[in-house]
């Protein structure tokens, strides 16, 4: 590959792209970037599904991609990508094992980059990882993780009822038996993205290259009460974390189930170690206790192998505060679809003078919301939510590539983003030290 220029357009290198999140980031057109993408990756299925995710944006009829591709396939093809210098920014998204070599290795050749979750998986990566972000000090780049739950709608609203002194009063300090934060996540092995079933890597059911479910899909959720309750604080994570439990438990995978998911008609090799009476042992479900500048939170994560007909991922979020409680609940109730809540504190109910003044803050958000509405719900409230103002997942993976875009552009990472994703990443590796003791 020879050296390209293209303007004012900034250029993307795809780098082993072995998780479909790779592709999402190109799922919509990106006018800050050129046209032109540069895959460097080992021959195999995993750029191949990538490939082909990428030519199915092209190819559709409503709003298509234009996307060209060179890709490098080539046993060394990391040290080409580095000699090549042909991009801006460089899109990792798969094995984990390998994410924070490729992070340190990206940089080191002066090269933004943009990580898929989690950036570390344990506590040797998260050692590497700062000293990644040491070296982009030095090295004049920048490197950002994709948060994409800070674009959903229900995400959103739910901080600016927290951040609304006249609605939420203050944040709790909770306790270890009640914590004043609960974030919940559940998740399925099989699944479809982009309208059809995802096939797995095979190393992604093995935690040593996937990581344990308690420092993977956990960042979203760690993420989100410092992004909701804390924001653009800048966090001292040595001083204002403490892990106070940890704990973690396998999902149980049977053959059939790993076939449906991988396409590969046996358990991988190095699968063996986790394989006990016949069914594979995930570790991909676990909670994490911890305090944040004083304020105690839980974070829980669950996978099954597949969702029931008509269901899918779920979330659970509540944030406690001194007037009420803010609720995203997503189950049975909610008929599976997330739904966002206003509720008094357990044990009590809002006097009228109470529900008048959380009228009066939701109307300020709602000027900044046009559409959005407060319902009478049981002791409580329902926001209901226009479906213009609501986006699936998948058109999330945008918004964070365009404002870390924003940032490359400016030539800065804000100190809190930094300060975010060191915190969020000691919280996970160092809950995985505690949980495996």
């Amino acid at each position: 590959m020879e050296e390209n220029k293209s303007g004012d357009r900034l250029r993307l290198v795809v780098l082993d792209p072995g998780h479909f999140h790779a592709s999402l980031i190109q799922k919509n057109k990106l006018h800050e970037v050129d046209t032109q993408i540069y895959v460097y990756a080992p021959v195999g299925p995993e750029v191949q599904a990538y490939l082909n995710l990428v030519r199915g944006y092209n190819e559709r009829t409503a709003d298509p991609t234009a996307w060209k591709m060179k890709v490098y396939t080539n046993a060394d093809f990391l040290e080409q990508m580095k000699r090549d210098k042909m991009g801006d920014v460089v899109v990792l998204a798969g094995n984990n094992k390998k994410k924070t070599d490729y992070i340190y290795q990206s940089i080191d050749a002066s090269l933004h980059v943009l990580s898929d979750k989690p950036m570390a998986i344990n506590k040797e990566g998260f050692e590497e990882l700062h000293r990644a972000f040491e070296l982009a000090e030095d090295k004049g780049v920048l490197l950002y993780d994709i948060m994409t739950e800070r674009y959903n709608i229900f995400s959103i609203l739910q901080k600016e009822l927290v951040q609304s002194p006249m609605v939420f009063g203050a944040l709790q300090k909770g306790s270890l038996e009640e914590p004043a934060i609960l974030k919940k996540s559940v998740h399925h092995f099989y699944k479809n993205v982009s309208g059809k079933p995802l096939i797995r890597p095979n190393w992604y059911y093995d935690v040593e290259q996937e990581g344990d479910g308690i420092v993977d899909v956990t960042t979203h959720g760690i993420d989100l009460v410092q992004w909701q309750c804390f924001p653009e604080v800048v966090f001292d994570y040595k001083r204002d974390v403490e892990i106070w439990k940890a704990t973690r438990y396998p999902t149980l995978i049977s053959k059939a189930q790993y076939q449906m998911s991988t396409g590969d008609s046996e358990f991988a090799d190095f699968l063996e170690k986790d394989i006990k009476q016949g069914q594979l042992t995930v570790y991909a479900n676990g909670e994490i206790d911890y305090t944040l500048k004083g304020t105690h939170v839980k974070v829980a994560v669950e996978w099954n192998f597949q969702a029931d007909p008509g269901n899918g991922d779920t979330h659970l979020s509540q944030i406690r505060g001194t007037q009420c409680v803010v609720a995203i609940k997503q189950g049975k109730a909610e008929d599976f679809a997330p739904t966002l809540y206003i509720e008094p504190n357990a044990g009590k109910h809002f006097s009228a003078e109470e529900k008048e003044r959380i009228h009066r803050g939701f109307a300020a958000i709602e000027k900044l919301y046009p559409g959005i509405a407060l319902h009478d719900f049981g002791d409580g409230f329902r926001v209901a939510i226009p479906d213009r103002l609501r986006e699936g997942h998948e058109e999330h993976f945008a918004h964070v590539a365009n404002k870390f875009f924003d940032y490359v552009k400016r030539g800065k990472l804000p100190a809190w983003e930094k300060s975010y994703m060191l915190t969020k990443y000691y919280i996970t590796t160092m809950a995985l030290e505690k949980a495996t003791k």
